[in-house]
């Protein structure tokens, strides 16, 4: 039975058509699941780093479980998902369908906070320490622990580019979240807005995502860190590269900082 659900825009709606004719051999559930491990993973393996191959081999096991038409399917929801946020880049597409599709019921009666709420935070918490940050050097760091989705800092983003703050080059975004597939799903929406940073993919309270540098640039080896595609430009490369100079001649450091200067 195809699930009936309202939905804000076209594209989210047309999403739904396609989840809908899918349904069948697999759950709605089972493909949501797919769809984002899928997009996720093509996004992250654009470059090299150290999870490149047990990425591709999660990717493969996926994707070999539908047909081409299928394969098809999930090109066309992508290509709906980024014309939405071309759109409308001010809105949680993933995080509010994700809601509508009450898939959050199904897998440990998870809530997203409305993206409404998010704006709101995001209006109150931080915009003005942003400003001084990127006065005093140049960029600024935000992070959300608990990201979700996404929502809370694609607000902020969205909030950085009403105030004329380029987030692209003047904030990096980090989140994490204990459930992969919300983690993943924040990481794909970060990455199609062009928002450069990364998410870490673990429980906050027992393993918060934890930097080499003080300013988060440079996070720890061994975490389950998804880079955003704007985390490789030449602005964000080149600020690595003098972190880790500075970590060079500097006194050794005896202990990880926490990841980001300005918490949700």
């Amino acid at each position: 039975m195809a699930k009936i659900v309202r939905t804000k825009n076209n594209q989210q709606q047309e999403i739904v058509k396609l989840l809908n004719a899918m349904t069948g051999k697999f759950s709605l559930w089972q493909i949501w699941q797919d769809f984002i491990t899928l997009m996720a993973i093509s996004l992250a393996n654009r470059f090299p780093g150290p999870y490149w191959q047990k990425r591709e081999d999660e990717y493969l096991n996926t994707i070999k479980k539908y047909s081409a038409a299928e394969q098809q399917t999930f090109s066309n929801m992508l290509a709906l998902l980024v014309d939405g946020l071309d759109r409308n880049p001010d809105q949680d597409f993933l995080g509010e369908l994700f809601m509508a599709l009450e898939l959050g019921s199904n897998w440990t009666g998870q809530f997203f906070t409305p993206y409404h709420v998010c704006q709101m935070m995001a209006r109150v918490a931080g915009l003005e320490q942003v400003k001084n940050d990127c006065a005093e050097r140049g960029w600024a760091c935000v992070n959300d622990p608990a990201c979700g989705a996404g929502a809370t800092l694609i607000a902020f983003a969205n909030e950085c580019r009403a105030a004329g703050i380029n987030y692209q080059k003047k904030v990096l975004f980090t989140g994490q979240d204990l459930d992969r597939l919300a983690g993943r799903m924040c990481y794909i929406q970060l990455s199609l807005l062009g928002c450069p940073g990364y998410v870490v993919i673990a429980d906050t309270l027992a393993h918060p995502a934890r930097s080499y540098d003080k300013k988060a640039l440079l996070p720890v080896a061994g975490q389950d860190v998804w880079y955003t595609p704007m985390y490789y430009s030449d602005t964000w490369s080149g600020r690595q590269l003098a972190a880790k100079l500075d970590l060079l001649i500097s006194a050794p450091v005896k202990e990880p900082a926490s990841v980001g200067l300005l918490f949700f």
